[in-house]
């Protein structure tokens, strides 16, 4: 099975992680969840916000192609980047992933200003 390693966050993960043995099929949202990695998801994972976003450092190509919805989504992501994904749209697939979770989002740029 896949890993994922999740590079130091100062709030939702100083060390950074290794998440050993994510299930093919979890979407990267689901897996950092699971890990105790509270990512925020306002929307409960229906791709309607950005607050989710990851940047995928590494096996960015082995994820499925974005579909519109999520294009249209990301674009109103703060520090969107190329490599930049919805975790809760981004499906683990065979490959080990390293994964950015972005300083700020929309909603805490929002809060902190």
């Amino acid at each position: 099975m896949p890993r994922i390693i999740v590079l130091p966050h100062a709030d939702l993960c100083p060390e950074g992680a290794v998440l050993d043995d994510v299930a093919t099929g979890t979407t990267v949202c689901e897996a950092l969840l699971a890990h105790d990695i509270e990512i925020e998801h306002a929307c409960e994972m229906s791709c309607a916000c950005t607050t989710c976003h990851v940047i995928v450092r590494e096996g960015f190509n082995s994820l499925p192609p974005s579909d519109d919805l999520e294009d249209d989504m990301l674009d109103k992501a703060w520090g969107l980047e190329a490599q930049s994904r919805l975790s809760c749209q981004a499906i683990v697939t065979s490959e080990d992933l390293v994964v950015e979770i972005p300083r700020y989002t929309i909603n805490h740029a929002r809060e902190h200003h």
